[in-house]
């Protein structure tokens, strides 16, 4: 199902805007552009902040290409390997800050969030590292998932009969946009199996191979659709090629979410597992008395969609992904349920009967609508209170944002409506 059309959104069904691979290349153009620009305002040089198309190793406009990297000063590495392999490398810690917020200085400091795998930045201190995720798979629990007689870590009904397959879609990303929540809702659907844990295949375990990925699945049915969700997919790399080589008709979801809000949520939850780190507002700037944003601390540089989206495109048509607002997944859990149940070939039978919205949480829980059970909550790892930011902080994130935001509503011919959402505030 492709992106319906929205007023004044260039590109989108039914426009008059150029077609899609033209737009795309005048996206790509913008983003040189705007990380040209951004890349002259701060201190680290013009090579701070190189659009995709600038880095080394990319193809002619229009090819498939190998997939990207967002600001780099180290030449792009290999694929790296689960933890603890050989070659593997070991997290080091950003360079200290000086007082303003600035990476000057010579005492210790927190290390900076970690990157998703196959991810490269531009660190001052070339450091490479891996990304938190939004829950804690481990090892054994994937094993067990996997293990004969096993549910595949899919929704109590799954049942013990038919065949585990390769998943028919994928729900990517992001991190801290509401995937968990999308995931329970559509596994109230009795022809999607999908699996609980996030197997992180396309990033972390790829080398174990297709055969333990499908083992991993929970077993189907004929006509039932098998899934599974690892936010980190969508700012991996490798993972567009990855998946392209292993069903290049995968269908692909996407939760998005207002950047800034997803940059806080994001500090929230590891600010719960590490209180001791720097508040956002000093991770969050280069150095805060120039005003220039750090796009190399994970928590920003997940929310340039657009950076991210233009990897995929080379990969996979426009509508082969769906982009569900994490906002409205909230506000209009039902209305969302029914984008997605479309996009995937399903009959609507998750509807408004299935939720109840929460005041204490401020988010739907989910229900069975044939018993009169109490709704079912996600854990306390969601819904954290957010601390109180400074109000010019987030003001900056909404002017960093916002170009972005842009490209990413003409990439998408959707339009996600966060500047009005902000301007309502």
């Amino acid at each position: 199902m492709s992106p319906p059309a929205q007023p004044g959104v260039p590109g989108g069904r039914g426009s008059k805007g150029p077609p899609a691979r033209k737009l795309l290349c005048m996206c790509s153009l913008s983003l040189c552009l705007t990380y040209l620009c951004y890349s002259l305002m701060g201190g680290t040089g013009p090579a701070a902040l190189r659009s995709p198309a600038a880095l080394p190793g990319s193809a002619a406009p229009g090819a498939p290409r190998s997939p990207t990297a967002f600001p780099a000063t180290a030449a792009p590495r290999s694929p790296a390997g689960p933890p603890g392999s050989p070659g593997a490398p070991a997290p080091s810690a950003a360079p200290p800050r000086a007082s303003n917020g600035s990476r000057e200085g010579a005492a210790g400091t927190w290390p900076r969030t970690p990157l998703a795998p196959g991810e490269v930045i531009t660190a001052q201190s070339g450091a490479f590292e891996r990304d938190p995720q939004e829950s804690s798979t481990t090892d054994e629990e994937l094993s067990r998932a996997g293990s004969p007689g096993s549910r595949g870590g899919g929704s109590s009904t799954t049942p013990d009969y038919g065949e585990k397959r390769l998943p028919q879609a994928l729900i990517i990303g992001v991190k801290k946009g509401g995937t968990r929540a999308l995931l329970e809702a559509i596994r109230a659907h009795p022809d999607v199996r999908a699996v609980g844990t996030e197997p992180h295949f396309f990033d972390r375990n790829y080398e174990k191979g297709l055969e333990w990925y499908r083992n991993v699945m929970p077993k189907t049915l004929e006509g039932q659709i098998t899934m599974e969700k690892t936010p980190s997919y969508f700012v991996t790399n490798e993972a567009p090629r990855r998946i392209h080589s292993m069903a290049k008709d995968t269908k692909l979801i996407v939760v998005v979410r207002n950047p800034v809000t997803r940059a806080i949520s994001d500090y929230t939850q590891t600010l719960s597992k590490k209180p001791e780190i720097p508040t956002f507002e000093v991770l969050a700037f280069k150095n805060r008395t120039l005003g220039l944003i750090d796009a190399s601390w994970s928590a920003i540089r997940i929310g340039i969609y657009a950076l991210h989206l233009e990897n995929w495109l080379q990969y996979f048509p426009l509508s082969q992904i769906l982009f569900v607002s994490g906002e409205r997944l909230i506000t209009d859990p039902a209305g969302e349920m029914a984008k997605v149940q479309d996009f995937l070939g399903l009959k609507r039978v998750v509807t408004e009967k299935h939720f109840y919205f929460n005041k204490t949480k401020g988010f739907p829980c989910l229900k069975k609508p044939e018993d009169s059970s109490a709704p079912r909550c996600l854990g306390k790892s969601k819904g954290r209170t957010h601390p109180k930011i400074d109000p010019d902080v987030i003001h900056r994130l909404r002017k960093f944002y916002k170009p972005f935001n842009v490209m990413f509503y003409q990439m998408t011919g959707q339009d996600f409506q966060w500047e009005q959402e902000e301007s309502d505030k």
